[in-house]
């Protein structure tokens, strides 16, 4: 039977290839809070959101960021065998709030044990020069900045109570991407009064921008919500799992091949979800995605040769990041001195999977075939057209 997960670049296979090893995200509550909360903007937040917000709650429950992670990482070295961490602050928005807690909060990162990396959720309305430059200084080879885009369309976002526009989000993601921050931006299918098409316009605006990795996430109706309002008043109702699996996969061959699927579909708390019930099976959602893409034939960057702009890296004027971070700046189709566009994936990259030869404890005879010797060109290529897959060297 065959793998249907190499068909997109996922989170774990991508961190398998940088580091050598399995690395575990560890979710942290470090006591920020929200515009869209505390009267800055709002009181109410966005139509989905809780007052709890996102996470794992143990900062409500007093524990410090230091106490938090000897939790977690205690519990997936004992059921996951992790040993290599990635920090992601994750409740509410993570950069809003004094600059002092923010530097405050970033230097417990870098000491804590077995860290490798550091991923940061916020809202692109609470990034500032100062505050992306404080983030970017981070000594740790992986650092990320997760970005609540969710939507290309100002009506939409207008209509969820985000509190800012399309434009802002642009502006966020380029401004992170010069300082050699990988973006990863958050979308939502199902928004009220968004259809398919809307969606999927969306999709390639962030895969216009210079991000590096993307999570999908299915509206799901949480209690305590103004979305729960709407539900229960007969204003709202949320897609079937099967529409939201043929729309991710028809989502993920528009988006570049060397992109960072993170999440394929949202994970609410047990005592929050109201609706749809399919939204508790995390799992059967997921295999789905993977088996419609199986049966179309199709696969993560498939489609986006078709309409890519030259430029370097086989697609400037996208805003891909080049070497520096900072975005590609060469000319559109037709101009003078243009780059070929790029060719249509025939099948997906080699190092969407990692082959046997690079798992643990791989004899000698396995990395000395054709085969392994074939995907090491391929994947050697693929870390020079695009830096953020490159291994990190041995004690970095």
């Amino acid at each position: 039977m065959e793998n249907t997960t190499t068909r997109l670049h996922l989170l774990a296979t991508y961190l398998r290839l940088r580091f050598g090893a399995r690395v575990q995200k560890v979710p942290l509550d470090a006591g920020f809070s929200c515009p869209n909360r505390d009267g800055t903007l709002s009181r109410g937040g966005c139509v989905f959101c809780n007052p709890r917000g996102s996470g794992s709650g143990l900062g409500e429950d007093g524990l410090t960021l230091e106490e938090q992670w000897t939790v977690w990482t205690g519990r997936y070295a004992r059921t996951r065998n992790a040993g290599l961490f990635i920090a992601y602050l994750q409740s509410f928005s993570n950069t809003y709030g004094p600059i002092d807690k923010l530097r405050h909060v970033l230097g417990v990162l870098p000491v804590l044990p077995g860290i490798v990396g550091a991923a940061v959720g916020t809202r692109p309305d609470c990034v500032d020069n100062e505050r992306l430059d404080l983030v970017a200084a981070l000594p740790l080879p992986e650092v990320w900045l997760e970005l609540g885009l969710q939507s290309a369309h100002d009506a939409t976002l207008a209509r969820i109570n985000r509190g800012h526009d399309a434009a802002a989000s642009e502006r966020a993601v380029r401004d992170a991407a010069a300082r050699g921050l990988r973006v990863c931006a958050h979308l939502i299918a199902g928004l009220p009064g968004e259809n398919g098409d809307d969606f999927l316009a969306s999709v390639d605006w962030v895969n216009r921008l210079p991000v590096h990795g993307v999570k999908f996430h299915g509206l799901y109706v949480c209690e305590h919500t103004a979305l729960a309002r709407q539900w229960r008043a007969g204003e709202y109702t949320p897609l079937e799992r099967e529409t939201y699996a043929d729309l991710i996969a028809r989502a993920l061959p528009r988006l570049r091949p060397e992109i960072v699927i993170q999440r394929l579909t949202g994970d609410p708390a047990g005592d929050e979800l109201l609706a749809p019930d399919w939204a508790k099976d995390k799992r059967a959602t997921t295999a789905r995605i993977h088996e419609l893409l199986a049966q179309r034939g199709t696969w993560q960057g498939k489609d986006v040769a078709k309409d890519a702009p030259n430029g370097p890296n086989g697609r400037g004027g996208l805003g891909v990041p080049n070497e520096s971070g900072a975005p590609g700046t060469s000319g559109t189709s037709g101009a003078p001195g243009a780059s070929p566009a790029p060719p249509a994936l025939a099948a997906p990259p080699a190092w969407f999977a990692v082959p046997p030869h690079r798992l643990p404890g791989a004899t000698p005879r396995l990395r000395d075939t054709e085969q392994a010797r074939a995907w090491e060109t391929e994947y050697a290529a693929a870390c020079a057209t695009f830096p953020h897959l490159r291994p990190v060297p041995d004690g970095e």
